[in-house]
């Protein structure tokens, strides 16, 4: 059994949804698990409906809801090639959009607008079983509500998931093609709810280490990780294969391919994950194993992007102990996750990329002595083989970006990876720098 997950961009059009048949037909495995991510830009889309929503802007929500209706419709008639399918369709645009205007005849809460968020994954998921269906091959869709929920800590509930998911499929012995929805989910109280932005993936990687399937493949529109980033770099290349730590690295700091909590699932159930693309299926990609590592070897540079850094300065932290403690607790009580961190006698400097509560966490911070706040920061990373043997990589970094402003630099926190922090006007020039001097 293989999981497959097809991204937005994958099944952005009818053209696409055309191709992906021939993808599933072409893997050698007895049952196939479909997880589709909404239709490219459906999801921009139900974030503006929500937001409008939640403003009581329900004309402008409506508007936008419309547009949307149109765009599907249209959709709609070109993927169908019978009357019967057509209809169909059209039938399920009309219950999915007329939820969407009822959403504004009430309160509008955060429930209502996960509600909303769900639907591009409901629409894109039906569609495709209904498409197959008119072509006369057989599925079975299987609700992801009924399967994927979150615990009270906010985690995926794996014995829950596990157990949902063979009892769904149970009644289908003989049925090979599974689809489902990736992104969505219950949380602990029931209602629907999403995991968040990049979450098909980690959808997939959830079911794959349930299951233990032999393989999980992440579908999207590019040949798997490369080198450095094919949007600013030239002469950039594919990477063949990474470890589980080298990936997880790579996605965390910046390379959108995969989304980064969708390695830890595969990784502690030990299944291999293939990344390919949709647009040119006989690519190789990139295989993320447990299997492989590259020994001695700079594998890679990324950058992630609207990053924020802190700075404290308090004559306390001299020779005082439990004063990081106090410091972590406010990005705590706030849910505010750490990127990275740089700590002096008296003065401790980190980078959060959510910024939701930060004025409130600089009022707290003020408690413990001087706060600078930077934003429109970059942090890119250098990502290979930096165990504690090895000599020279710093050198060799630092060097190619000697003529850049570096705000931080974090290297010793992880043999897979060089941090450096820089104002985001410069990180172009810093990839450029890095690849000509590393690759």
């Amino acid at each position: 059994m293989k999981v497959l997950k097809f991204g937005g961009t994958s099944v952005g059009s009818p053209a696409r949804f055309e191709k992906l048949w021939p993808i599933i037909q072409s893997q050698v495995t007895d049952k196939h698990i479909i997880v589709l991510s909404a239709v490219a830009g459906t999801t921009n889309t139900l974030v503006e409906i929500a937001r409008q929503y939640a403003q009581g802007e329900v004309r402008q929500a409506r508007e936008l809801i419309q547009v949307l209706a149109t765009q599907y419709e249209d959709f709609v008639c070109e993927l169908f090639q019978t009357e019967k399918g057509k209809l169909e369709g059209k039938q399920l645009l009309y219950h999915h959009f007329n939820l969407l205007i009822a959403l504004g005849d009430d309160l509008f809460t955060p429930a209502e607008e996960r509600l909303v968020l769900a639907q591009g994954e409901l629409l894109s998921t039906t569609l495709f079983h209904q498409y197959l269906k008119e072509k006369d091959i057989a599925s079975v869709l299987l609700p992801a509500l009924d399967f994927m929920r979150m615990d009270e800590n906010n985690e995926p509930d794996l014995v829950y998931l596990k157990q949902q998911v063979e009892q769904l499929m149970a009644p289908f012995v003989s049925d090979t093609v599974f689809i489902t929805q990736g992104f969505i989910c219950r949380n602990a109280f029931g209602e629907v709810d999403n995991l968040r932005r990049g979450g098909s993936d980690y959808t997939a990687s959830l079911i794959g280490a349930a299951l233990s399937v032999e393989e999980i493949q992440i579908w999207t529109d590019i040949d798997g990780f490369h080198n450095n980033d094919p949007r600013y770099v030239s002469d950039t290349k594919p990477i063949a294969q990474l470890s589980f730590d080298e990936a997880a690295e790579l996605a965390y700091f910046g390379a959108k391919i995969l989304h980064p909590q969708s390695v830890f699932p595969a990784q502690k159930a030990n299944i291999p994950v293939r990344l390919l693309d949709t647009l040119n299926s006989n690519a190789p990609g990139t295989l993320i194993s447990s299997g492989f590592n590259h020994a001695d070897e700079i594998v890679a540079v990324a950058a992630k992007d609207q990053i924020t850094a802190i700075r404290i300065y308090s004559s306390r932290m001299l020779l005082a102990y439990g004063f990081l403690r106090r410091v972590f607790e406010v990005f705590e009580r706030y849910k505010t996750p750490i990127d990275m961190i740089t700590t002096s006698e008296v003065a401790v400097s980190l980078t959060i990329d959510n910024t939701t509560y930060l004025s409130e966490i600089i009022g707290e911070l003020n408690h413990f002595g001087s706060v600078e706040v930077d934003g429109n920061q970059s942090i890119v990373c250098v990502v290979g083989d930096f165990k504690r043997n090895n000599k020279g990589y710093a050198t060799v970094v630092s060097e190619a970006v000697k003529h850049i402003p570096i705000r931080m630099i974090s290297y010793g926190g992880s043999e897979h990876n060089i941090s450096l922090l820089l104002p985001s006007a410069y990180k172009i020039e810093a990839l450029r720098a890095l690849h000509h001097r590393l690759f």
